[in-house]
């Protein structure tokens, strides 16, 4: 349900306070220490930032796609670690339970998500399947009335915060495909999972990922996503809450987007070369120019594409448009960003460098620039045939 006007409002409010008094100086000591500080997690949990998606009746806020963008947005302003914490348990983490759970795991788990208790994560890529991850290998073999689960999953972001997984195995022996793939939500200290290693990532410091370990994991079948009733149906409710990240994601690379470009306006009225502001010179316009375009561009397209969703009408191909162009354009941005600041841009007392790195990650994430582009085609192929 919608927020009214004035309440929606109030909220964007406190977030952007939020992310410019609280988070934005925290920066560099979060890049440094490799954590976010425990207070700021409180606040968050206080502010019901771990709840935005869930709906209301679970403890969350309950925001339509439209208002989860604009929030996105602000949170796109600071360092994407801080939204990574939240964003699972908005996102990921909690959207297979309630597209396709059942209404006993919802009771029992989106109220602790909501809260911030509990940190969900998703567990679906392995060292042999990332883009092609319905090759998965992980195995749940049937075993009376419960499932064993066995394998390894890769990069799993904020495994080691979590308190439940998400977790994607197969179920059909005989299958080597999507087919036969079932979701399963496991709670993190179920006998025989183990997390591997922090990953030395090259960016997004204090966002964590690392291995996530199932050895004889032993669940009953009521773990599954939805009951019994939806085995081998796993990955179909992967794709719907990966439609709904896609959209998310290109929202927070709108925020950063906007962020580095007003940092880079601000450098280049400040910086003087040749006598006069650096931001006289047209090349270094052209560069900024080019840069609010493609920001405004990805935000209309985003805030079409989530009120389209809103109205139930089918967006899996603009969501993967958006998730396309936002994560390369953000790219480019930042890639301009360094550039106008010339040497200081190379160097991580003005945080420019520290974005570089970190938004090279939303082209591989939730699927990869290539994986959007083949999305985009195929349905496009589709419709045409259906014509």
């Amino acid at each position: 349900m919608a927020l009214d006007a004035d309440t929606l409002e109030q909220l964007l409010e406190t977030v952007s306070r939020f992310v410019e008094e609280r988070l934005r100086p925290l920066e560099p000591r979060v890049a440094e220490e490799d954590a976010i500080p425990a207070e700021i997690v409180g606040e968050m949990r206080r502010l019901g930032l771990f709840g935005l998606s869930i709906p209301e009746d679970y403890g969350g806020l309950g925001l339509t796609m439209s208002e989860e963008v604009q929030v996105a947005f602000r949170l796109g302003r600071t360092s994407p670690a801080f939204r990574s914490l939240l964003g699972t348990n908005n996102g990921i983490g909690s959207q297979g339970l309630v597209m396709d759970g059942t209404e006993e795991q919802r009771r029992h788990y989106l109220p602790k998500l909501a809260s911030g208790e509990l940190i969900g994560s998703f567990c679906l890529t392995e060292a042999g399947s990332g883009s092609d991850a319905g090759s998965l290998r992980t195995a749940a073999k049937a075993d009376g009335d419960d499932f064993v689960l066995n394998g390894t999953k890769r990069y799993i972001t904020n495994a080691p915060e979590a308190g439940v997984f998400t977790v994607f195995a197969r179920t059909d022996p005989d299958t080597r495909d999507a087919r036969g793939v079932t979701a399963f939500v496991i709670d993190a200290d179920t006998p025989g999972i183990s997390l591997g290693a922090l990953d030395k990532k090259m960016g997004q410091r204090g966002a964590h990922t690392c291995d996530v370990n199932f050895d004889d994991v032993r669940v009953p079948a009521s773990a599954i996503i939805g009951g019994p009733a939806r085995l081998n149906q796993g990955f179909k409710t992967a794709m719907k809450v990966l439609d709904r990240g896609r959209l998310h994601i290109g929202a927070v690379c709108v925020g950063v987007a906007e962020r580095l470009i007003e940092d880079s306006l601000r450098y280049a009225l400040d910086r003087e070369q040749f006598g006069q502001p650096i931001a006289e010179f047209q090349l270094i316009q052209a560069m900024l120019a080019d840069s609010k375009a493609e920001a405004y561009a990805t935000r209309c397209m985003v805030e079409e594409t989530a009120r389209r969703k809103d109205a139930e009408i089918p967006v899996s191909t603009e969501a993967a448009c958006c998730k396309l162009y936002a994560t390369e354009m953000v790219g480019r941005v930042a890639d301009r960003a360094v550039q106008i600041h010339g040497g200081a841009g190379y160097i991580a007392d003005y945080g420019v460098e520290r974005f570089y790195r970190d938004v090279r990650l939303f082209r591989i994430y939730e699927g990869t620039s290539q994986i959007q582009q083949l999305v985009i085609a195929r349905n496009m192929i589709r419709e045409a045939r259906n014509w």
